[in-house]
């Protein structure tokens, strides 16, 4: 286990036995090259990530992708201009970075959702909510299924780039700003790129509406999860059980629910 995170995780390339299996599954599963955060955090768990993988797979395979699309489509964005094709390349950003920046996006876009109906189901199944019924879609993407760079490491990067990314990581985050997304250090072979964001993002979060955009993806993961919940059939619990749901809790009100809004906004913002 290394603490190259802000959490306790066992990377891709650690992984053996079981969990790297798990982990070949999750991305056969979710049609993406790269493992997120959540499942490497319970990796470091004893019997946690076999419980939570085991008790969600069936919805990844089932409802959860048409779930996941309603969010996406309902989220209320708030308006922002897009980047020119003359502001881009004046950053130095090329068509190659482009296509391998919105490989990032789409990605990221995808399993946010997903994971944010999925881990918010196997909490509803614990813990019942009174929610609103809300449709699911009638027809969902399918998985981008595209190679993203290696993760960097935040010590791997230069001192700039690191504050640049915390900076990013508190918009739209009440109370857990420690825990680093994933997309922006993927994003971070590109710090121009990142610094057009930032100062995209910058009056949103002045003015609150990335704090609202956040909340407003919870209650959304929430009322989606209760319809998914009665889909799921826990096996007993391991002894890490308690522990695997206070970090599927974290992930998914924090970080999760955060990049859902953000990650789409910056997408739309972004041609390519």
């Amino acid at each position: 286990m290394k603490r190259q995170e802000s959490v306790p995780s066992i990377l891709e390339t650690d992984a053996t036995g079981v969990t790297a299996a798990i982990y070949s599954d999750i991305r056969k599963v979710l049609g993406t090259s790269v493992v997120n955060l959540i499942w490497r955090n319970l990796a470091t768990m004893p019997g946690a990530l076999q419980w939570t993988w085991s008790t969600v797979r069936p919805l990844y395979t089932g409802s959860a992708p048409v779930h996941a699309e309603a969010i996406r489509r309902t989220l209320p964005l708030p308006e922002v201009p897009g980047f020119s094709a003359d502001t881009l390349a004046a950053a130095g950003l090329q068509r190659p970075d482009l296509t391998a920046i919105c490989n990032v996006l789409d990605s990221y876009q995808y399993t946010n959702a997903l994971a944010l109906v999925v881990l918010s189901a196997l909490l509803a199944l614990f813990e019942p909510l009174s929610v609103d019924p809300l449709l699911p879609s009638d027809t969902a993407p399918l998985p981008p299924s595209v190679e993203l760079p290696a993760l960097p490491s935040m010590a791997a990067l230069p001192p700039e780039v690191v504050r640049l990314i915390e900076e990013l990581n508190r918009f739209g985050e009440d109370s857990e700003p420690s825990l680093i997304a994933s997309m922006y250090r993927h994003l971070a072979y590109w710090p121009a790129y990142l610094a057009l964001v930032r100062t995209m993002l910058v009056p949103l979060q002045v003015d609150g509406r990335l704090d609202a955009l956040t909340r407003t993806t919870r209650a959304l993961g929430r009322a989606h999860g209760q319809l998914l919940a009665s889909q799921l059939k826990p096996c007993t619990p391991p002894e890490t059980g308690k522990d695997a749901l206070a970090a599927c809790r974290l992930f998914v009100e924090h970080p999760i629910a955060r990049m859902t809004g953000l990650c789409a906004m910056i997408r739309r913002a972004t041609n390519g």
